[in-house]
This record gives structure tokens, C-alpha cells and sequence, in this order.
């Protein structure tokens, strides 16, 4: 199958957005706490304006966390429309060979109960999947106590979302990417998406998918289309609307997003929007009433809501009936607003000997369970630092007072882009953003005489998650 067109870019006064509320927007996101790393804008289904925040790229895909979930319960709708699953069926007849708790509730849970978030567990099962000692996380599931009625209250449980997976294997006999690309990714023009799996090779469902930004946006316009694209009906009008209902509460209504119900794996929003929606801010908030998508990644550490209040406080009210007359000067300062957003690497003008004396030496980490040896290696512009560990000797290029961009050993999202600079003349700091990822890795360098103390951090946003790593060692003679 051919792969999609292009999306069309047009300017916003064309699809009745005014320039100076998209600037308003990037503008308070850059102020704010929020870690934004792009967003995009659709209209009409064209492309009224779009975001990166340097390093982060577009051509980069990102990690989307639970806005896996919506691709997921897109899954389940093509599956029903194939005549291979009603969302009333049992959720144990998929499994016959399996063991279960016998109990009534595990009997009476319904695929539609997995879609809608309301299993009957008193808490998100993941946690004791992710125990299973054989790796067996659907014989996990199926043997939990189910504490309530299927139906009756909502509890957020990935737990579900794999399950959903699973039961989309299992029917068709491929996993949820592979049965995905024909009827949906390629349709979209989504090329190379990945998906983690679990230990029996069953694609996560709730979490692990990684897309580009356009990706998102795409999947959002499709939905906003009522499963129509380029005059193809790739998923049943009819489960578009009954996937982005409100089939649950989960809250009292209010100010906050999070409380307005729930569908098959999106969230009801405020403004008459529905989402999907992923930890540490990743969105495809779609809205109906205006024929408007929203795409968003980012790093948030604690508070999603203000996302999405800026969406509904800068984004929702630039948004007119018809056409706007075109505004060269707010259209051009909106422009260079979003050309010079960045996230500003490391820079110090400090000069130190410290720099010559510790380059190309190699320091014995003492006892620890991270890294056995580090150094460093000072060039004008760069640092590399090598480093082993159980896993072999790895280097990664820093960038001095500019981002260094390159794969990385880190992990299976490898992309850095990492800066340093002379905090002291004997301290050196790094920061390498994963970029395909909400996650940062800072690191502070202490070098004195022959010894060197590392204090390593993992953080989102530049708060901490976890506790930091303390490390020290003494130069290789």
C-alpha cells in the first residue's frame, strides 16, 4: 500500500487561527515548567503550525507511554470490524488453557471492561505482572483476585491495556504492531514505528510505543475524520464514536481534565475534546468543535494539567470560524518565536588546567554497581568520555557549550545530545538529554589530585527521579 501524502503547511489565518495565539502559546510553554519538546497544530487537517524545542527534532520519534493505549483500543475496533472479537466477549475465552481465579468477577470481565478502564481491580495490575517469574504476564492477569464488579467503578491499569494486547495476538495470530501496519500505520503514512514487548514477545498495549510528532497528529486527524483518510474508511465510523464516549466517571467533573471520564482507552477532555495521553506529558488532544488536532511531546515531571490548560488558555481561544486576513507581522514574529525555541546547552567561558592535567587518564571507579572505569578526554569543543561497565567500554561525544548529537550505548533509545562545561576549575558538569525521551542524565565531576567523585542524576525536566548515583575513583597509574 502507498504511503499517505505529505500534510499539507499552510499559514493559520487560512484555517481561521490567529498567528499571535500560537506565539502566546509557545511563548508561555518556554516560561513555564512544562519541558514541552514539540507540538504540532492541525486544522482542516492541514498544518497551521508545529514546534521542536533544540535538540529535540522532528525526525526524532519519541516515547509515548500510555498514549500506546489509544493505538491499542484502535487495534481492538479493526479487530471487531474483521468479526474476530465483540468487545462482550469474555475476556477468559481468549485464554482456555490458562488458569485463572475462579472467582465470579474474573468471569464477568468483558473486553469492553479492559477498554474502559474498569476491570473490577482495586489497583493497576502491571506491577504483579511484572513479578510473574516466568515471564508469564497473561497467566498472571488471569490469576489475580478481581476485588470488584467488572462495570462499576474505574481504576487506571495498564495491566488492562496489555491484555488487550494480548487478546489481538492471540485472535489474529500476529503481534498488535505487525497486525497495525497494514491497516493503520501505513494507511497514515507512520513508517518505523517501534512497540517494547514483554518476555513472551507480546507488545506492551498500555505502554512502548515511539512515534514522530506528525505521527501523533496523524493519528488524532484520523480519529477527528471519523476513521476516514484520503477517502479510505480505515476504522468503522461507529467505533470511533463509541471508543471516544464516556463509557465510565472517574471524578467529580471540575477543572481538571483527568475527571471528565473515560472511553476505550481515551480520556474526555474539557471544550467537548477527547485525548490520548502519555506520562510526562505526550498528548493527541483532538477537537471535534473546532475540526482542530493538537500533537505534544514533552518532559513534565509533575503537574500534565498545565499542559493542557496552556492548550485551552492560549491555543483554543485563537481558533475563529472561516478564514482570517493574513497578518504578516504577527505571522513573522510567530515564526521566529518557533525557529529560536531550544533548550540551551551547557556554556561557561571558564578556562582551567584542570582539563589538561585529568584528559586522557583513567579513573578505577571504586565498588559500585554502575561503571568499573571513566575518563575524560578534552579537545576545544569537545569532551569524550569513555566508560565500562558489565556490558563492555562505551564513549559518548560532549559538547563544549554546544550540544554534541549522536547514538549512544545508553539504552535501545540511543539518541543524545549532551553538553558540558567548567563549573569550577576543578568541578566539570554534563548534561545528556536522551532525546528521544522525556529522560536526562546530569552529571557533576569533582577532580582533585588523583582521586575524581561523580554525582549522577536522572531526571525529567531537571527534577530528579530516583536517587542520585554517587561515584569515586582513583587515576590508573
Amino acid at each position: 500500500m502507498a504511503l499517505s501524502r505529505p500534510l499539507l503547511r499552510v499559514r493559520p489565518e487560512s484555517v481561521g487561527i490567529a498567528p499571535s495565539s500560537v506565539t502566546d502559546f509557545m511563548k508561555a510553554a518556554s516560561d513555564s515548567p512544562t519541558g514541552l519538546h514539540s507540538f504540532m497544530l492541525l486544522r482542516h487537517g492541514r498544518v497551521a503550525a508545529e514546534a521542536h524545542w533544540r535538540p529535540y527534532d522532528s525526525a526524532l520519534r519519541h516515547m509515548l507511554f500510555s498514549l500506546s493505549k489509544s493505538f491499542t483500543s484502535t487495534a481492538i475496533g479493526l479487530a471487531v470490524a474483521e468479526r474476530l472479537l465483540t468487545v462482550d466477549d469474555a475476556v477468559i475465552s481468549f485464554f482456555p488453557e490458562k488458569r485463572l481465579n475462579d472467582g465470579p468477577n474474573m468471569r464477568a470481565m468483558r473486553v469492553r471492561h479492559l477498554l474502559s478502564m474498569s476491570t473490577g481491580h482495586a489497583e493497576d495490575a502491571m506491577g504483579r505482572l511484572r513479578g510473574a517469574e516466568d515471564g508469564d504476564w497473561v497467566q498472571s492477569f488471569l490469576s489475580l483476585e478481581v476485588e470488584h464488579e467488572p462495570g462499576t467503578r474505574f481504576v487506571y491499569n495498564s495491566g488492562a491495556s496489555y491484555m488487550l494486547s494480548a487478546i489481538i495476538q492471540r485472535v489474529t495470530g500476529q503481534p498488535l504492531l505487525d497486525y497495525l501496519q497494514p491497516r493503520l500505520l501505513a494507511p497514515l503514512g507512520i513508517d518505523g514505528a517501534e512497540w517494547e514487548t514483554c518476555p513472551r514477545g507480546i507488545h506492551a498495549g498500555g505502554w512502548g510505543l515511539s512515534l514522530m510528532t506528525e505521527d501523533i497528529a496523524r493519528f488524532g486527524q484520523l480519529y477527528l475524520q471519523q476513521g476516514q483518510w484520503e477517502g479510505a474508511q480505515l476504522l468503522p465510523k461507529a467505533w470511533v464514536k463509541e471508543a471516544t464516549s464516556r463509557h465510565i466517571a472517574n471524578g467529580d467533573g471540575g477543572e481538571s481534565d483527568w475527571k471528565q471520564g473515560y472511553g476505550y482507552q481515551f480520556w474526555i477532555c474539557r471544550h467537548g475534546a477527547y485525548r490520548g495521553d502519555g506520562a510526562y506529558g505526550q498528548f493527541c488532544v483532538v477537537l471535534p468543535e473546532q475540526e482542530a488536532v493538537i500533537a505534544i511531546t514533552s518532559g513534565v515531571r509533575k503537574n500534565l494539567q498545565d499542559v493542557l490548560d496552556l492548550v485551552w488558555t492560549h491555543l483554543l481561544p485563537g481558533m475563529k470560524q472561516g478564514e482570517l486576513p493574513p497578518d504578516d507581522e504577527q505571522f513573522g514574529i510567530m515564526t521566529d518565536t518557533a525557529q529560536s525555541l531550544a533548550y540551551a546547552p551547557l556554556q561557561s567561558d571558564l578556562k582551567t588546567d584542570t582539563a589538561a592535567k585529568v584528559s586522557g587518564a583513567a579513573y578505577v571507579m571504586d565498588a559500585n554497581d554502575h561503571y568499573k572505569t571513566i575518563s575524560f578526554r578534552f579537545e576545544p569543543d569537545l569532551c569524550r568520555i569513555a566508560y565500562t561497565n558489565g556490558a563492555g567500554e562505551h564513549q559518548i561525544q560532549c559538547g563544549m557549550g554546544r550540544w554534541a548529537i549522536e547514538r549512544s550505548p545508553l539504552d535501545s533509545y540511543p539518541m543524545m545530545a549532551a553538553s558540558g562545561q567548567w563549573l569550577e576549575a576543578d568541578t566539570f558538569e554534563m548534561e545528556w538529554r536522551r532525546i528521544e525521551t522525556p529522560f536526562i542524565i546530569h552529571a557533576v565531576c569533582k577532580f582533585a589530585g588523583d582521586r575524581a567523585s561523580i554525582q549522577i542524576r536522572h531526571q525529567v525536566n531537571k527534577i530528579d527521579v530516583g536517587e542520585p548515583i554517587l561515584l569515586a575513583g582513583t587515576k590508573e597509574r
